[in-house]
C-alpha cells in the first residue's frame, strides 16, 4: 500500500496539479491509515508486513475514524482524513478497477466556527509593536505582517514569494500556484510597500528579482513555522487578547474589506476561493459586528 500511496501522490502532483502542501497533507494522512491498519492486524493478518490495498474494506475505514473520533481528534481533522481515503480509493479505482470502499461514505458534520478577527485599530497596534529601533529582523517583520493584512495571503503563499512577483509600479502581487495551484493577482497596499522596500534595503544579503522576499538572517526562505511564532511573539508585544495566527490576519482582511462595503465576488477572487459559498462565512462575521454597532448606537436597541 505504501507504494500505492506515493504513486498516488506523485499523480497528484502531476495530472491532478494539486498544490504541494495539499499533497503533503494527504500523503501524511494516508500514511497514518497505514498505520493504523499494520497496528490493527484485525482482517488483514494473514497479509505478512505489507497491507493490500484491495482487501481494505469500508468497514477497516470507519474503525480508524472512529479510533480518531475516540482519541479527540477533531471532526475538521477526521474528516479530512476521509477526503484523503476517499481521493485515495477513487485514483486506485481509475488506475486498478477495483471499486472503491470509500465510495458510499458520507463526510463528517463539522461545526461551523466563525473566524476569529481582530479590530482595525488591533491590527494597526499588531503591526506598530516593534518593540524596538529598526533593525533587519523587525524591518522583515513589519513587513510579513503589513502584506498578510495587505493582501490577505496564506502563509505559505507569504513565504513563497520572490520579488519578481512583485509589481511595484501597479502595486500587485503575483501569487503563484496558491491553493488549487492557480495564480492570481492581489493588489498590496501602500503601507506594505513602503514595509518591503525598507526590509529590502536591509536585507543581510543582496536581493535578487528570482529570490525570496522573505528570508531569515543568514538569506534563507523563512519557514511559515517562523512566522507563526513571530506573530505570537507581536501579539503578547502588542498586549493583544484576542489569539490570532497569520491565518487570521486573512480573516481580518477579508472582514474588514466587507465592512466597508467591498463586495464579496472581488473579496473571492483576492482571497483565491474556488467557490463564493467559502467566501460568504465572512458575511456572518460581518452581520456580527453590524449588530453590535446597532446595539450600542441605536436608543431602541
Amino acid at each position: 500500500m505504501i507504494g500505492e500511496i506515493e504513486a498516488f501522490a506523485s499523480a497528484m502532483r502531476g495530472a491532478l496539479r494539486a498544490a504541494r502542501n495539499t499533497t503533503l497533507s494527504y500523503r501524511r494522512d494516508l500514511n497514518d491509515f497505514h498505520r493504523y491498519l499494520m497496528s490493527g492486524r484485525t482482517a488483514l493478518d494473514d497479509a505478512g508486513d505489507k497491507i493490500d490495498a484491495a482487501r481494505i474494506t469500508a468497514d477497516h475505514i470507519r474503525n480508524y475514524l472512529a479510533q480518531l473520533m475516540n482519541s479527540k481528534a477533531s471532526r475538521a481533522t477526521v474528516q479530512r482524513r476521509l477526503f484523503a481515503i476517499k481521493a485515495f480509493f477513487r485514483w486506485r479505482e481509475t488506475t486498478t478497477g477495483t471499486p472503491s470502499p470509500a465510495r458510499a461514505m458520507r463526510s463528517i458534520k463539522t461545526t461551523k466556527r466563525l473566524p476569529q478577527v481582530i479590530s482595525e485599530d488591533a491590527v494597526a497596534t499588531l503591526i506598530e509593536a516593534d518593540g524596538a529601533p529598526d533593525t533587519p529582523a523587525t524591518l522583515r517583520d513589519r513587513a510579513i505582517l503589513e502584506l498578510l493584512y495587505s493582501t490577505g495571503l496564506r502563509v505559505s503563499e507569504l513565504t513563497g514569494l520572490c520579488w519578481r512577483d512583485l509589481d511595484t509600479e501597479l502595486g500587485m502581487v503575483m501569487v503563484r500556484a496558491g491553493k488549487g495551484n492557480k495564480d492570481r493577482l492581489v493588489p498590496a497596499g501602500e503601507p506594505a510597500l513602503d514595509a518591503l522596500f525598507a526590509w529590502r534595503s536591509a536585507m543581510p544579503i543582496t536581493w535578487s528579482p528570482d529570490g525570496p522576499i522573505i528570508t531569515n538572517l543568514r538569506g534563507a526562505r523563512l519557514t511559515t513555522r517562523s512566522v507563526q511564532k513571530m506573530v505570537a511573539q507581536r501579539l503578547l508585544r502588542a498586549g493583544v487578547d484576542t489569539p490570532l495566527t497569520p491565518h487570521g490576519l486573512r480573516h481580518c482582511f477579508a472582514t474588514h474589506l466587507l465592512n466597508a462595503g467591498a463586495d464579496l465576488r472581488s473579496i473571492q477572487e483576492m482571497l483565491g476561493h474556488s467557490s463564493l459559498a467559502t467566501t460568504q462565512r465572512y458575511t456572518h462575521v460581518s452581520v456580527r459586528h453590524l449588530k453590535e454597532v446597532y446595539r450600542r448606537a441605536h436608543p431602541r436597541a
